[in-house]
Protein backbone atom coordinates (compact mmCIF):
# COMPACT_ATOMS: atom_id res chain seq x y z
CA UNK A 1 0.00 0.00 0.00
CA UNK A 2 2.51 2.46 0.99
CA UNK A 3 4.62 1.70 -2.89
CA UNK A 4 1.21 2.46 -3.99
CA UNK A 5 0.64 5.83 -2.56
CA UNK A 6 4.26 6.91 -2.62
CA UNK A 7 4.45 6.18 -6.27
CA UNK A 8 1.03 8.72 -7.00
CA UNK A 9 2.55 11.57 -4.61
CA UNK A 10 5.66 11.00 -7.02
CA UNK A 11 3.68 11.87 -9.74
CA UNK A 12 0.72 13.81 -8.78
CA UNK A 13 -0.11 17.19 -9.96
CA UNK A 14 0.09 19.96 -8.00
CA UNK A 15 3.28 22.62 -9.35
CA UNK A 16 0.88 24.05 -11.67
CA UNK A 17 -0.26 25.58 -9.44
CA UNK A 18 1.12 25.42 -5.99
CA UNK A 19 4.50 26.43 -4.35
CA UNK A 20 6.98 24.25 -2.45
CA UNK A 21 7.17 26.32 0.35
CA UNK A 22 10.09 26.58 2.70
CA UNK A 23 11.26 24.60 5.79
CA UNK A 24 12.54 27.01 8.37
CA UNK A 25 14.15 26.66 11.13
CA UNK A 26 12.45 28.42 14.33
CA UNK A 27 15.25 29.65 16.01
CA UNK A 28 13.58 31.21 19.38
CA UNK A 29 11.38 28.03 19.68
CA UNK A 30 14.54 25.66 19.03
CA UNK A 31 16.61 27.23 21.84
CA UNK A 32 14.00 26.83 24.11
CA UNK A 33 13.13 23.57 23.67
CA UNK A 34 16.51 22.65 23.16
CA UNK A 35 15.62 20.81 19.97
CA UNK A 36 15.87 21.62 16.40
CA UNK A 37 12.22 22.73 15.53
CA UNK A 38 11.32 23.08 11.99
CA UNK A 39 8.64 24.68 10.09
CA UNK A 40 7.05 23.84 7.01
CA UNK A 41 5.24 26.57 5.70
CA UNK A 42 2.42 25.43 4.11
CA UNK A 43 0.89 29.20 5.09
CA UNK A 44 2.46 30.62 2.37
CA UNK A 45 0.44 28.70 -0.32
CA UNK A 46 -1.51 31.05 -2.54
CA UNK A 47 -4.70 30.19 -0.52
CA UNK A 48 -2.56 29.96 3.02
CA UNK A 49 -3.03 26.55 3.08
CA UNK A 50 -2.06 23.43 2.25
CA UNK A 51 -5.36 22.16 0.79
CA UNK A 52 -4.71 23.74 -2.26
CA UNK A 53 -2.39 20.59 -3.51
CA UNK A 54 -5.21 17.94 -2.81
CA UNK A 55 -7.93 19.81 -4.64
CA UNK A 56 -5.76 20.58 -7.64
CA UNK A 57 -4.22 17.11 -7.43
CA UNK A 58 -8.17 15.47 -7.97
CA UNK A 59 -9.81 18.06 -10.36
CA UNK A 60 -6.58 17.89 -12.88
CA UNK A 61 -7.34 14.09 -12.84
CA UNK A 62 -10.61 14.26 -13.85
CA UNK A 63 -11.61 13.10 -17.39
CA UNK A 64 -13.13 15.83 -20.22
CA UNK A 65 -16.45 15.30 -19.47
CA UNK A 66 -16.10 15.85 -15.67
CA UNK A 67 -14.32 18.94 -16.31
CA UNK A 68 -16.59 19.91 -18.90
CA UNK A 69 -19.69 20.02 -15.93
CA UNK A 70 -17.53 21.37 -13.66
CA UNK A 71 -16.77 20.76 -9.74
CA UNK A 72 -18.86 21.26 -6.49
CA UNK A 73 -17.07 21.14 -2.60
CA UNK A 74 -18.81 22.22 0.48
CA UNK A 75 -16.67 23.64 2.93
CA UNK A 76 -16.33 26.69 4.94
CA UNK A 77 -12.73 27.09 4.69
CA UNK A 78 -9.29 25.90 3.34
CA UNK A 79 -10.87 23.59 1.14
CA UNK A 80 -13.55 25.70 -0.71
CA UNK A 81 -10.81 28.39 -1.81
CA UNK A 82 -8.53 25.12 -3.09
CA UNK A 83 -11.36 23.94 -4.93
CA UNK A 84 -12.49 27.76 -6.14
CA UNK A 85 -8.61 28.29 -6.83
CA UNK A 86 -7.64 24.79 -8.91
CA UNK A 87 -10.72 25.14 -11.02
CA UNK A 88 -10.05 28.60 -12.39
CA UNK A 89 -6.73 27.87 -13.08
CA UNK A 90 -8.37 25.18 -14.94
CA UNK A 91 -10.71 26.78 -16.56
CA UNK A 92 -13.27 25.06 -15.27
CA UNK A 93 -16.96 26.06 -13.31
CA UNK A 94 -16.52 25.86 -9.68
CA UNK A 95 -19.81 25.70 -7.19
CA UNK A 96 -18.96 25.72 -3.48
CA UNK A 97 -21.73 25.42 -1.00
CA UNK A 98 -20.82 27.03 2.24
CA UNK A 99 -23.23 27.35 5.55
CA UNK A 100 -24.93 30.40 6.25
CA UNK A 101 -22.73 30.71 9.25
CA UNK A 102 -19.37 31.29 6.95
CA UNK A 103 -18.02 34.83 7.89
CA UNK A 104 -18.08 37.38 5.15
CA UNK A 105 -14.00 37.17 4.76
CA UNK A 106 -14.20 32.84 3.83
CA UNK A 107 -17.33 33.63 0.96
CA UNK A 108 -15.94 36.65 -0.65
CA UNK A 109 -12.33 35.22 -0.96
CA UNK A 110 -14.10 32.26 -2.69
CA UNK A 111 -16.35 34.35 -4.74
CA UNK A 112 -13.02 36.43 -6.03
CA UNK A 113 -11.22 33.10 -7.26
CA UNK A 114 -14.47 32.93 -9.51
CA UNK A 115 -16.61 30.38 -8.09
CA UNK A 116 -19.75 30.24 -7.54
CA UNK A 117 -21.15 30.28 -3.99
CA UNK A 118 -24.40 28.82 -2.37
CA UNK A 119 -25.23 29.38 1.23
CA UNK A 120 -27.09 26.21 2.77
CA UNK A 121 -28.14 25.55 6.64
CA UNK A 122 -25.85 27.03 9.46
CA UNK A 123 -23.43 24.22 10.00
CA UNK A 124 -21.30 21.89 7.61
CA UNK A 125 -23.29 18.84 7.74
CA UNK A 126 -26.06 20.49 6.48
CA UNK A 127 -24.13 22.24 3.32
CA UNK A 128 -22.76 18.83 2.51
CA UNK A 129 -25.98 17.02 2.51
CA UNK A 130 -27.03 20.10 -0.06
CA UNK A 131 -23.46 19.88 -2.21
CA UNK A 132 -25.09 15.78 -2.91
CA UNK A 133 -28.24 17.00 -3.95
CA UNK A 134 -27.18 19.76 -6.21
CA UNK A 135 -24.61 16.54 -7.69
CA UNK A 136 -27.11 14.57 -8.58
CA UNK A 137 -29.34 17.59 -9.99
CA UNK A 138 -26.16 19.61 -12.03
CA UNK A 139 -24.16 16.12 -13.02
CA UNK A 140 -20.92 18.02 -11.29
CA UNK A 141 -17.98 15.94 -10.03
CA UNK A 142 -18.02 16.00 -6.08
CA UNK A 143 -14.26 16.44 -4.64
CA UNK A 144 -14.49 15.81 -1.19
CA UNK A 145 -12.14 17.78 1.15
CA UNK A 146 -9.61 14.61 2.52
CA UNK A 147 -11.27 10.62 1.58
CA UNK A 148 -9.83 10.16 -1.48
CA UNK A 149 -6.60 8.55 -3.25
CA UNK A 150 -5.55 11.53 -5.13
CA UNK A 151 -6.55 14.15 -2.77
CA UNK A 152 -4.29 12.58 -0.19
CA UNK A 153 -1.71 12.17 -2.57
CA UNK A 154 -1.92 15.65 -3.01
CA UNK A 155 -1.39 16.54 -0.38
CA UNK A 156 1.44 13.78 0.53
CA UNK A 157 3.51 16.05 -1.56
CA UNK A 158 3.99 17.92 1.80
CA UNK A 159 5.89 14.98 3.01
CA UNK A 160 8.07 14.34 -0.52
CA UNK A 161 9.25 18.53 -0.26
CA UNK A 162 10.20 17.65 3.55
CA UNK A 163 12.50 15.30 2.46
CA UNK A 164 14.24 16.33 -0.27
CA UNK A 165 15.02 19.93 2.07
CA UNK A 166 15.83 17.81 5.25
CA UNK A 167 18.14 15.69 3.96
CA UNK A 168 19.36 14.25 7.33
CA UNK A 169 17.46 11.97 9.74
CA UNK A 170 14.21 13.72 10.94
CA UNK A 171 13.18 12.13 14.21
CA UNK A 172 9.40 13.28 14.40
CA UNK A 173 7.20 14.99 12.55
CA UNK A 174 4.30 16.65 14.11
CA UNK A 175 1.08 16.86 11.37
CA UNK A 176 -2.22 18.77 12.08
CA UNK A 177 -5.39 15.70 11.92
CA UNK A 178 -9.12 17.02 10.79
CA UNK A 179 -10.15 14.27 8.42
CA UNK A 180 -6.77 12.67 7.88
CA UNK A 181 -5.82 13.59 4.52
CA UNK A 182 -2.14 15.16 5.08
CA UNK A 183 -1.41 13.04 7.55
CA UNK A 184 -2.23 10.26 5.41
CA UNK A 185 -0.38 11.24 2.58
CA UNK A 186 2.67 12.26 4.49
CA UNK A 187 2.60 9.13 6.75
CA UNK A 188 2.27 6.47 3.36
CA UNK A 189 5.51 8.67 2.16
CA UNK A 190 7.57 9.46 5.27
CA UNK A 191 6.88 5.68 5.82
CA UNK A 192 7.90 3.94 2.70
CA UNK A 193 11.24 6.00 2.83
CA UNK A 194 12.03 6.85 6.03
CA UNK A 195 10.59 4.35 8.53
CA UNK A 196 12.35 5.55 11.62
CA UNK A 197 10.70 8.97 11.60
CA UNK A 198 8.17 9.04 14.06
CA UNK A 199 4.50 10.38 12.71
CA UNK A 200 2.94 11.84 15.31
CA UNK A 201 -0.82 13.74 14.76
CA UNK A 202 -1.64 16.49 16.64
CA UNK A 203 -5.62 17.10 17.23
CA UNK A 204 -7.48 19.47 20.09
CA UNK A 205 -8.57 18.18 22.92
CA UNK A 206 -12.17 18.74 21.97
CA UNK A 207 -12.30 17.16 18.54
CA UNK A 208 -10.09 14.01 18.82
CA UNK A 209 -11.40 12.07 15.90
CA UNK A 210 -8.22 10.08 14.82
CA UNK A 211 -7.29 9.63 18.09
CA UNK A 212 -10.55 7.64 19.86
CA UNK A 213 -10.57 5.83 16.28
CA UNK A 214 -7.18 4.58 17.10
CA UNK A 215 -8.05 3.65 20.50
CA UNK A 216 -11.53 1.91 19.45
CA UNK A 217 -9.80 0.00 16.39
CA UNK A 218 -12.70 1.77 14.51
CA UNK A 219 -13.58 4.51 13.18
CA UNK A 220 -16.18 6.70 16.06
CA UNK A 221 -18.24 9.36 15.01
CA UNK A 222 -17.99 12.00 17.79
CA UNK A 223 -20.56 13.25 19.80
CA UNK A 224 -19.76 16.85 19.58
CA UNK A 225 -16.56 18.67 18.41
CA UNK A 226 -14.93 22.65 19.64
CA UNK A 227 -14.85 24.99 17.21
CA UNK A 228 -11.68 26.31 18.25
CA UNK A 229 -9.22 24.98 15.63
CA UNK A 230 -12.25 25.22 12.87
CA UNK A 231 -9.89 23.40 10.44
CA UNK A 232 -9.95 20.30 12.21
CA UNK A 233 -13.55 20.65 13.69
CA UNK A 234 -14.41 16.73 12.04
CA UNK A 235 -16.03 14.03 14.03
CA UNK A 236 -15.42 11.55 12.15
CA UNK A 237 -11.84 10.96 10.42
CA UNK A 238 -12.30 9.63 6.63
CA UNK A 239 -12.36 5.91 5.63
CA UNK A 240 -8.97 5.60 3.62
CA UNK A 241 -7.24 8.16 5.73
CA UNK A 242 -8.05 6.26 8.73
CA UNK A 243 -7.19 2.67 6.67
CA UNK A 244 -3.62 4.57 5.90
CA UNK A 245 -2.76 5.60 9.78
CA UNK A 246 -3.48 2.59 11.48
CA UNK A 247 -0.36 1.13 9.72
CA UNK A 248 1.91 4.67 9.76
CA UNK A 249 1.06 6.76 12.53
CA UNK A 250 2.68 6.71 15.51
CA UNK A 251 0.77 8.05 17.75
CA UNK A 252 -1.75 11.16 18.51
CA UNK A 253 -1.16 13.93 20.52
CA UNK A 254 -3.87 16.10 22.20
CA UNK A 255 -3.50 20.02 22.97
CA UNK A 256 -5.95 22.54 24.45
CA UNK A 257 -7.25 25.67 23.27
CA UNK A 258 -4.42 27.55 25.44
CA UNK A 259 -1.94 25.99 23.91
CA UNK A 260 -2.99 26.22 20.92
CA UNK A 261 -3.02 30.01 21.24
CA UNK A 262 0.52 29.82 22.78
CA UNK A 263 1.88 28.08 19.62
CA UNK A 264 0.14 30.59 17.42
CA UNK A 265 2.35 33.18 19.25
CA UNK A 266 5.25 31.18 19.34
CA UNK A 267 5.28 30.97 15.38
CA UNK A 268 4.58 34.92 15.38
CA UNK A 269 7.62 35.65 17.20
CA UNK A 270 10.07 33.69 15.12
CA UNK A 271 8.20 34.40 11.85
CA UNK A 272 6.37 37.31 12.35
CA UNK A 273 3.47 35.71 10.48
CA UNK A 274 -0.15 34.59 12.39
CA UNK A 275 -1.11 30.94 11.58
CA UNK A 276 -4.85 30.10 12.21
CA UNK A 277 -5.32 27.72 15.18
CA UNK A 278 -5.68 24.27 13.44
CA UNK A 279 -2.35 25.65 11.58
CA UNK A 280 -0.41 25.88 14.82
CA UNK A 281 -1.75 22.54 16.13
CA UNK A 282 1.62 20.89 15.27
CA UNK A 283 3.61 22.93 16.81
CA UNK A 284 1.46 23.24 19.87
CA UNK A 285 1.92 18.94 20.22
CA UNK A 286 5.93 19.12 19.20
CA UNK A 287 5.63 21.50 22.25
CA UNK A 288 4.43 19.01 24.55
CA UNK A 289 5.93 16.30 23.52
CA UNK A 290 8.90 17.83 23.91
CA UNK A 291 7.72 18.33 27.67
CA UNK A 292 6.29 15.01 28.25
CA UNK A 293 9.39 13.20 27.36
CA UNK A 294 11.92 15.40 28.31
CA UNK A 295 13.42 15.05 24.87
CA UNK A 296 16.59 17.04 23.85
CA UNK A 297 18.70 17.29 20.69
CA UNK A 298 16.56 16.25 17.95
CA UNK A 299 15.37 16.87 14.77
CA UNK A 300 11.90 17.60 14.77
CA UNK A 301 9.37 18.94 12.25
CA UNK A 302 6.03 20.51 12.48
CA UNK A 303 3.81 21.98 9.68
CA UNK A 304 2.03 24.99 9.96
CA UNK A 305 -0.68 24.62 7.91
CA UNK A 306 -2.61 27.46 7.19
CA UNK A 307 -3.25 31.23 7.99
CA UNK A 308 -6.68 32.09 7.27
CA UNK A 309 -7.51 33.64 10.54
CA UNK A 310 -10.40 35.96 11.14
CA UNK A 311 -8.76 39.55 12.37
CA UNK A 312 -10.86 39.78 15.36
CA UNK A 313 -9.87 36.51 16.64
CA UNK A 314 -6.36 37.91 17.61
CA UNK A 315 -8.04 38.96 21.00
CA UNK A 316 -9.02 35.85 22.42
CA UNK A 317 -5.83 34.51 20.95
CA UNK A 318 -3.65 37.16 22.57
CA UNK A 319 -5.42 36.44 25.99
CA UNK A 320 -5.09 33.05 26.32
CA UNK A 321 -1.49 32.44 24.61
CA UNK A 322 0.05 33.26 28.40
CA UNK A 323 -2.09 30.93 29.99
CA UNK A 324 -1.05 27.95 27.59
CA UNK A 325 2.35 28.42 28.27
CA UNK A 326 2.08 28.36 32.09
CA UNK A 327 3.10 32.10 32.49
CA UNK A 328 -0.06 33.72 33.90
CA UNK A 329 -2.28 31.92 36.69
CA UNK A 330 -6.08 33.34 37.29
CA UNK A 331 -6.71 32.89 41.15
CA UNK A 332 -10.06 33.46 42.89
CA UNK A 333 -9.30 35.04 45.96
CA UNK A 334 -11.17 35.81 49.23
CA UNK A 335 -9.91 39.21 51.45
CA UNK A 336 -11.81 40.82 54.36
CA UNK A 337 -13.66 43.97 53.05
CA UNK A 338 -12.21 46.93 54.64
CA UNK A 339 -9.77 49.86 54.10
CA UNK A 340 -6.40 48.17 53.18
CA UNK A 341 -7.07 45.00 52.35
CA UNK A 342 -6.18 45.34 48.88
CA UNK A 343 -2.67 46.67 49.70
CA UNK A 344 -2.05 43.94 52.19
CA UNK A 345 -2.90 41.70 49.05
CA UNK A 346 -0.69 42.89 46.53
CA UNK A 347 1.98 42.83 49.03
CA UNK A 348 1.53 39.22 49.15
CA UNK A 349 1.61 39.20 45.25
CA UNK A 350 5.00 41.16 45.64
CA UNK A 351 7.03 42.20 42.48
CA UNK A 352 5.53 39.78 40.10
CA UNK A 353 3.61 41.06 37.22
CA UNK A 354 -0.49 41.07 37.72
CA UNK A 355 -2.27 40.69 34.59
CA UNK A 356 -5.79 41.42 35.65
CA UNK A 357 -7.64 42.52 38.88
CA UNK A 358 -11.57 42.84 39.12
CA UNK A 359 -13.40 43.04 42.48
CA UNK A 360 -16.35 44.48 43.04
CA UNK A 361 -18.42 45.34 46.62
CA UNK A 362 -21.07 42.67 47.54
CA UNK A 363 -20.78 42.08 51.11
CA UNK A 364 -19.71 44.13 53.90
CA UNK A 365 -17.51 40.92 55.35
CA UNK A 366 -15.27 39.80 52.81
CA UNK A 367 -14.57 40.40 49.10
CA UNK A 368 -14.22 38.03 46.22
CA UNK A 369 -11.48 39.14 43.70
CA UNK A 370 -10.45 37.60 40.32
CA UNK A 371 -7.15 38.43 39.62
CA UNK A 372 -4.73 37.00 37.06
CA UNK A 373 -0.40 36.83 38.01
CA UNK A 374 2.51 36.55 35.50
CA UNK A 375 4.30 33.34 36.36
CA UNK A 376 8.03 32.89 35.50
CA UNK A 377 8.52 29.71 36.98
CA UNK A 378 5.41 27.59 35.81
CA UNK A 379 3.51 25.62 37.48
CA UNK A 380 5.73 25.39 40.61
CA UNK A 381 5.83 28.82 41.22
CA UNK A 382 2.51 29.51 40.90
CA UNK A 383 1.62 26.42 43.17
CA UNK A 384 4.49 28.12 45.91
CA UNK A 385 1.96 31.39 45.61
CA UNK A 386 -1.20 29.58 46.83
CA UNK A 387 0.19 27.77 49.47
CA UNK A 388 1.93 30.93 50.54
CA UNK A 389 -1.47 33.03 50.17
CA UNK A 390 -3.32 30.29 51.89
CA UNK A 391 -1.05 30.13 54.66
CA UNK A 392 -1.38 33.90 55.20
CA UNK A 393 -5.11 32.85 55.89
CA UNK A 394 -6.93 33.34 52.19
CA UNK A 395 -9.05 31.41 50.84
CA UNK A 396 -7.90 30.85 47.03
CA UNK A 397 -9.37 28.94 44.38
CA UNK A 398 -6.93 28.03 41.30
CA UNK A 399 -9.32 29.02 37.52
CA UNK A 400 -6.31 28.55 35.14
CA UNK A 401 -8.02 25.53 33.83
CA UNK A 402 -11.68 26.75 34.64
CA UNK A 403 -12.94 27.28 30.60
CA UNK A 404 -15.86 29.22 31.67
CA UNK A 405 -13.77 31.44 34.15
CA UNK A 406 -11.07 32.26 31.47
CA UNK A 407 -14.27 32.67 28.70
CA UNK A 408 -16.65 34.43 30.50
CA UNK A 409 -16.36 34.98 34.48
CA UNK A 410 -13.14 37.18 34.17
CA UNK A 411 -15.20 39.62 31.99
CA UNK A 412 -18.54 39.38 34.17
CA UNK A 413 -17.30 39.77 37.76
CA UNK A 414 -18.88 42.60 39.05
CA UNK A 415 -22.56 44.13 38.72
CA UNK A 416 -24.63 46.57 40.58
CA UNK A 417 -23.92 46.65 44.39
CA UNK A 418 -26.77 48.86 47.01
CA UNK A 419 -24.28 48.86 49.51
CA UNK A 420 -21.48 51.13 48.10
CA UNK A 421 -22.60 54.33 49.80
CA UNK A 422 -20.76 57.33 48.72
CA UNK A 423 -18.85 55.61 45.73
CA UNK A 424 -17.12 57.81 43.45
CA UNK A 425 -15.22 56.54 39.78
CA UNK A 426 -11.76 57.42 38.46
CA UNK A 427 -9.88 55.97 36.05
CA UNK A 428 -6.55 56.71 36.06
CA UNK A 429 -3.49 55.88 34.07
CA UNK A 430 0.33 55.11 35.06
CA UNK A 431 3.18 53.98 33.77
CA UNK A 432 3.81 50.33 33.60
CA UNK A 433 6.40 48.79 35.04
CA UNK A 434 6.88 45.88 37.82
CA UNK A 435 5.03 47.36 41.02
CA UNK A 436 3.20 50.26 39.68
CA UNK A 437 -0.22 48.86 40.82
CA UNK A 438 1.25 48.31 44.13
CA UNK A 439 2.77 51.80 44.32
CA UNK A 440 -1.22 52.93 43.52
CA UNK A 441 -2.74 51.08 46.29
CA UNK A 442 -0.29 52.51 48.95
CA UNK A 443 -0.86 55.79 48.01
CA UNK A 444 -4.39 55.08 48.56
CA UNK A 445 -3.49 54.04 52.00
CA UNK A 446 -6.42 52.47 54.11
CA UNK A 447 -8.46 55.73 54.65
CA UNK A 448 -10.84 55.16 51.64
CA UNK A 449 -12.42 51.84 50.61
CA UNK A 450 -12.01 50.47 47.36
CA UNK A 451 -15.55 49.24 46.10
CA UNK A 452 -14.86 49.00 42.45
CA UNK A 453 -11.55 47.87 40.87
CA UNK A 454 -10.75 46.78 37.08
CA UNK A 455 -7.29 46.58 35.45
CA UNK A 456 -5.95 44.83 32.99
CA UNK A 457 -2.65 44.18 31.48
CA UNK A 458 -2.31 45.26 27.67
CA UNK A 459 0.99 45.57 26.84
CA UNK A 460 1.14 49.37 26.27
CA UNK A 461 3.42 51.49 28.31
CA UNK A 462 0.62 52.85 30.55
CA UNK A 463 -1.48 50.68 32.86
CA UNK A 464 -5.03 51.75 32.92
CA UNK A 465 -7.07 51.21 36.32
CA UNK A 466 -11.53 52.06 36.64
CA UNK A 467 -11.68 52.00 40.22
CA UNK A 468 -14.71 53.23 42.65
CA UNK A 469 -13.90 54.58 45.81
CA UNK A 470 -15.89 55.75 48.66
CA UNK A 471 -15.76 58.93 49.67
CA UNK A 472 -17.78 60.35 52.26
CA UNK A 473 -19.07 64.13 51.57
CA UNK A 474 -17.33 65.59 54.63
CA UNK A 475 -13.69 63.91 52.97
CA UNK A 476 -14.22 65.80 49.84
CA UNK A 477 -11.33 68.34 50.33
CA UNK A 478 -8.84 65.75 51.62
CA UNK A 479 -9.83 63.10 49.11
CA UNK A 480 -9.08 66.28 46.28
CA UNK A 481 -5.78 67.03 47.86
CA UNK A 482 -5.02 63.30 47.99
CA UNK A 483 -5.73 63.36 43.47
CA UNK A 484 -4.00 66.35 43.45
CA UNK A 485 -0.73 64.50 44.80
CA UNK A 486 -0.84 61.47 43.53
CA UNK A 487 0.79 62.33 40.15
CA UNK A 488 -1.15 60.04 37.99
CA UNK A 489 -3.62 61.20 35.11
CA UNK A 490 -7.46 60.65 36.01
CA UNK A 491 -10.80 61.40 35.23
CA UNK A 492 -13.49 61.37 37.22
CA UNK A 493 -16.53 58.95 35.23
CA UNK A 494 -18.84 59.18 38.27
CA UNK A 495 -21.52 60.74 35.91
CA UNK A 496 -21.09 58.35 33.16
CA UNK A 497 -24.08 56.88 32.13
CA UNK A 498 -22.36 53.90 31.16
CA UNK A 499 -21.56 53.20 34.75
CA UNK A 500 -25.15 54.24 36.08
CA UNK A 501 -26.34 51.67 33.73
CA UNK A 502 -24.02 48.73 34.82
CA UNK A 503 -22.47 49.30 37.72
CA UNK A 504 -23.63 51.93 40.22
Amino acid sequence: MLDHYTKKILNARVYEVARETPLELAETLSLRLDNQLWLKREDLQPVFSFKLRGAYNKIARLDAEQQRKGVIAASAGNHAQGVALAARELGLKALIVMPKTTPDIKVQAVQRLGAEVVLHGNAYDDACGHAAELVARRGMTYIPPYDDPDVIAGQGTVAMEILRQHSTPIDAIFIPVGGGGLIAGMAAYVKALRPQTRIIGVEPDDAPCLYQALKAGERVVLDQVGIFADGVAVRQVGEEPFRIARETVDEVILVSTDEICAAIKDIFDDTRSIAEPAGALAVAGAKKYVTRDNIRGQQLVAIDSGANMNFDRLRHVAERAELGERREALLSVTIPERPGSFRAFCEMIGLRGITEFNYRYSDPRQAHIFVGVQMHGGEAEKDALIRELREADYSVLDLSDNEMAKLHIRHLVGGHSQGADNERLFRFQFPERPGALLRFLQHIGGRWNISLFHYRNHGAAYGRILCGIQVPPADSDDFQLFLDNLGYEHWEETDNPAYRLFLG
